[in-house]
């Protein structure tokens, strides 16, 4: 039995880490509040692979995702966070994003906007496939964004066999020094961003 029972629990455990990218973005299954951060592994913009953990270092941290710095939207977003990112380091937290973008590419967002914070590559869409917010794009957005967008990020299978380009879901989390989540706005909706008085809402009541 304790055999069973410890096996079941390695296949549960692995299950956790192991989440399937969605076929469409209302159909991700985002980690939740409550839940510790995964292990895995993220790029930083020296190009220098680190875990996550390792790369928070047991400081409280507001990471968002966001498609990469060719989407206007996010780009909006990057600059409202900017505007509150004193707000949040007076509070203790650091201001992390995340997205698709090289190391190169995420340098080019830093210069343009002069971004106070810093950013993360996740050019083969592993840490948000780990966090839940991966999702296969349909063919009509795969091709209108490689032919337009240059996009050069591998596609992968979905479950029909197509290949397809893998996005994120916007999201934003809140997490503690022991990697635990205390708050997260996830919404299929790219166009929609968690308001920044929100975040330091959240920020707030979380110290």
């Amino acid at each position: 039995m304790r055999v069973v029972t410890a096996v079941l629990s390695l296949c549960l455990s692995f299950s956790v880490l192991a989440k399937p990218i969605a076929e469409s973005a209302d159909e991700v299954s985002p980690l939740l509040n409550g839940q510790h951060i995964p292990k895995v592994d993220v790029v930083t913009i020296d190009n220098q692979q680190i875990s996550l953990s390792q790369f928070l270092d047991n400081k409280k941290t507001i990471l968002f995702f966001y498609r990469g710095g060719w989407c206007p939207f996010c780009n909006t977003q990057m600059g409202q966070l900017k505007q509150i990112e004193g707000q949040l380091k007076t509070m203790g937290y650091q201001l992390v994003g995340i997205s698709t973008d090289t190391p190169e590419d995420l340098q080019k967002s830093i210069d343009k906007m002069t971004l106070p914070y810093q950013l993360l590559s996740d050019y083969n869409s592993q840490v948000s496939q780990a966090f839940g917010l991966a999702f296969f794009s349909s063919q009509k957005v795969t091709e209108r964004y490689l032919a337009k967008l240059k996009l050069t990020n591998p596609l992968q299978k979905n479950s029909a066999g197509d290949e397809r380009l893998v996005l994120p879901v916007p999201a934003v989390y809140l997490i503690d020094e022991k990697g635990l989540v205390q708050f997260s706005y996830v919404n299929p909706n790219f166009k929609v961003r968690l308001d920044e008085t929100v975040l330091l809402a959240a920020a707030k009541a979380a110290m």
